[in-house]
């Protein structure tokens, strides 16, 4: 019996194994079956797309002439403007023009008369006409200027810049010398702030050479007179043990105990008031405070008796870096010859900065800016030349990964890192990434300056010696610091409003000879954020700027395009610390928004229309840098895209943005460095998308395919939409689904938008930085 049932378990195991194993061959089949259809399916739409890709082509092609429109839009009006110029007649020079740009220069150079309230003046004409030729680098193709022009007009920035700040230092000696005039009724020194919207000049000279205590005399004399009183209570106490004790028999009983108490607690009552009285009087002579704009300094002891005068000079621009810094795409002269890239401090067993030392090749163009200064194509190729210098040197993503961890230094350990050093040991010197950290909030140039001779007066006369010598700086050695501090002067600057610190900022000093900023020299910095005021100490007397990492709000971790009118448009950014709108109209944009923690801020450009350049350019002043140059991918880990994709993509969106909705997915990460897969969606209506709006979009630049996949999926496949085909555009591809009332739009839309919006797609790069 057992073995009866024994045998009929293992003939139905068996059975069931013979129809499982039926079934998973059926399976099987069927599943080849379909991978069989299917790819018979995807070559009748590959030969479909060979067959319809010229005329596809062709058509795209008709529309990107809207693009050479815009271009010689641009031209003709640089044209028109150089025209209006010319019969405004103002006295103001074209910068384009060497004999007028020279013979401006020269003038203001000649010019005698240095008062402070002129040269602000003046400084407002130079820093347009700089403006004006950066944007012309900038924008310009090589159709309107030649290499040798963008070379002048360089050369024409730096010595507009070099002759304004000489202005001002003539300005400073016209003012010291008639520096007892400013004196100050308190004090008896000079004092002296004129601010505009540029510029903030404060300058205090040392005139009487003694202390003094006039800002704090009720404080010093309430001190001097309890020293006092005190010290006449002991002066009455000091009598015989005998008579003591019998003084306090009569009068309180205490015990001569409790007399040598009270003197121990009387004297050193009298010493705490004499050392708080002391600090005060040494406080009252080395603190000085501009409080008109909150900036001052500790003034070494060695300067005591001294005739110096303490400039801070802070020029909301920045002169002193390299015109790459903050116009990127401008060779420095001294690079042009450099063949290569110089590879980074980690790869060659550099100290961060020698890079600089050793004169390396600057950042040639980033995208942004070859696409006004070569035209659209010529930013393709550049693009993907960049992309080939980082992209395609056969590096595996492993290799990717691993660099991006050896060369990205997260900002708050650089930070941490840099304040560390700042703190009190002894630093190594180090020069300052300019790479990844960026100047913000302008250039404060602190400065020890002799004082010259003052006029006497001699009854109905005045006399005063004349030095032909110009202004000299005090000659004052790190030195001579006391040594108990680590610091030759202390320095605390009020942090402009119109600037966002998003991280403490780091402090560095501008090394003149090795033409570089650096971070030694700078200690025990203190950091007041609600006050938005920093405190450091310096080595000597130097100018400063502060930097902020040029690349802590990337990767973005959103953003949507989508059409809001004829012709306008609203660009939507979500960056790691804050929420940027823009509209776009016309060849205009205007900052919406931007949001900081729930709260808008930077009022001052919010609300104002200008050109995509003009926005791009303010946006950074204000410390909200959106824009990756070439070399940011060494410092952002985000899988990189392959240029000619992302170029085409930009070009193609910015066609179909007065109809259609653009924004991130998150697949895109997952699609690799040739494919690139966002969100797309027709959208005649005022608002955002919606969720269920959205198609999903994969495109290689040659080749563009609807996704069956969505945002909620839980794995990435490039199994196609049902009823899709392939197309070598998206306009073709977006085409086949939209409105007639959609593609009238797209047809219809103005070359100025579609040109402003290629431009802010090309210069924030959403699709390799989200």
């Amino acid at each position: 019996m057992k073995s009866d049932g024994k045998s009929k378990k293992s003939k139905k195991e068996a059975k069931l194994r013979a129809e499982a194993q039926l079934r998973a061959e059926q399976e099987e089949a069927e599943r080849l079956e379909r991978e069989r259809l299917y790819q018979e399916h995807l070559e009748k739409l590959e030969a479909k797309y060979q067959g319809e890709k010229e005329s596809e082509l062709a058509e795209l092609n008709s529309l990107e002439q809207k693009f050479l429109s815009a271009q010689q839009w641009k031209m003709d009006y640089r044209e028109q403007a150089k025209w209006e110029h010319y019969l405004k007649c103002d006295g103001t020079p074209d910068p384009t023009i060497p004999q007028e740009i020279n013979t401006f220069m020269s003038l203001w150079r000649d010019d005698q008369d240095v008062d402070i309230q002129l040269v602000m003046e003046k400084e407002e004409v130079v820093l347009n006409l700089i403006e004006q030729l950066e944007f012309l680098l900038l924008e310009a193709s090589p159709d309107e200027i030649t290499e040798k022009q963008r070379d002048q007009y360089q050369e024409f920035i730096l010595q507009l810049q070099d002759l304004l700040h000489q202005k001002y230092n003539e300005a400073t000696q016209n003012l010291l010398k008639a520096a007892s005039m400013y004196e100050d009724s308190e004090t008896g020194n000079m004092h002296t702030v004129i601010k505009d919207k540029n510029t903030t000049f404060c300058i205090w000279a040392n005139l009487k050479k003694k202390a003094s205590i006039h800002s704090a005399d009720s404080q010093c004399w309430l001190l001097l007179w309890s020293g006092l009183e005190i010290y006449k209570f002991l002066k009455m106490q000091q009598q015989s043990p005998v008579t003591a004790r019998r003084n306090l028999e009569e009068k309180q009983q205490r015990s001569c105990r409790d007399l040598k108490f009270l003197w121990k607690q009387c004297f050193l009552l009298m010493h705490f008031i004499f050392s708080k009285l002391f600090q005060l009087l040494a406080k009252q002579f080395k603190n000085h405070m501009f409080q008109e704009v909150g900036h001052g300094f500790d003034l070494p002891k060695s300067l005591a008796l001294s005739s110096v005068a303490v400039r801070v000079l802070h020029t909301c621009y920045d002169h002193v870096s390299p015109l790459w810094v903050h116009c990127q795409g401008l060779p420095r002269p001294e690079a042009s010859d450099s063949e290569e890239l110089a590879e980074h401090p980690e790869d060659t067993g550099q100290e961060p900065g020698e890079e600089e030392e050793k004169g390396i090749k600057e950042p040639s163009v980033p995208a942004a800016e070859e696409t006004c200064s070569t035209g659209r194509k010529e930013s393709a190729a550049s693009l993907k030349e960049n992309s080939n210098n980082t992209d395609d040197i056969k590096e595996t993503e492993e290799e990717t990964e691993m660099n991006a961890d050896a060369l990205d230094v997260p900002s708050q350990e650089a930070d941490a890192l840099l304040q560390e050093e700042a703190g009190g040991r002894e630093e190594a010197p180090r020069a300052v990434d300019l790479q990844q950290l960026l100047p913000l909030g302008g250039v404060y140039h602190i400065d020890a300056l002799q004082l010259p001779p003052q006029a006497q007066d001699l009854g109905d006369w005045s006399m005063v010696e004349l030095l032909d010598v110009g202004l000299e700086v005090y000659p004052y050695s790190p030195g001579e610091a006391e040594d108990d501090t680590q610091f030759a002067v202390q320095i605390t600057l009020k942090l402009p409003d119109n600037v966002i610190y998003f991280k403490v900022p780091v402090v560095a000093r501008w090394d003149a000879a090795g033409q570089q900023w650096r971070t030694d020299g700078i200690s025990e910095i203190t950091y007041e954020a609600e006050e938005k005021s920093i405190t450091f100490g310096m080595g000597a007397f130097y100018t400063v700027a502060l930097f902020q990492d040029a690349h802590l709000n990337l990767p973005y971790q959103a953003w949507e395009l989508h059409p809001t009118g004829v012709d306008e448009g609203l660009f939507t950014l979500t960056a790691a610390f804050a929420t940027i709108q823009i509209q776009i109209k016309d060849n205009q944009c205007m900052l919406s928004s931007v949001v900081v923690e729930e709260e808008e801020v930077l009022s001052h450009i919010t609300g104002k229309w200008m050109s995509p350049f003009a926005l791009r350019a303010a946006l950074k002043r204000a410390g909200v840098n959106i824009f990756p140059a070439e070399y940011s991918p060494k410092y952002v880990p985000v899988p990189r895209k392959a240029a000619l994709a992302e170029v085409k993509a930009y070009e193609q969106m910015a066609l179909l943005a007065a109809a259609f909705a653009f924004a991130h997915s998150k697949w895109n990460g997952e699609a690799g460095p040739e494919r690139i897969v966002f969100k797309a969606s027709e959208h005649l209506t005022v608002g955002s998308a919606k969720d269920n709006d959205w198609s999903l979009y994969m495109f290689n630049g040659e080749k563009v395919q609807n996704l069956k996949l969505t945002e909620t999926s839980e794995a990435f496949t490039e199994e196609l939409e049902e009823e899709s085909e392939f197309h070598s555009t998206l306009y073709h591809m977006l085409k086949a689904s939209a409105s007639n009332e959609a593609m009238d739009k797209v047809e219809r839309a103005g070359f100025l938008f579609i040109d402003s919006v290629y431009q802010l797609l090309l210069a924030t790069r959403v699709l390799a930085y989200s």
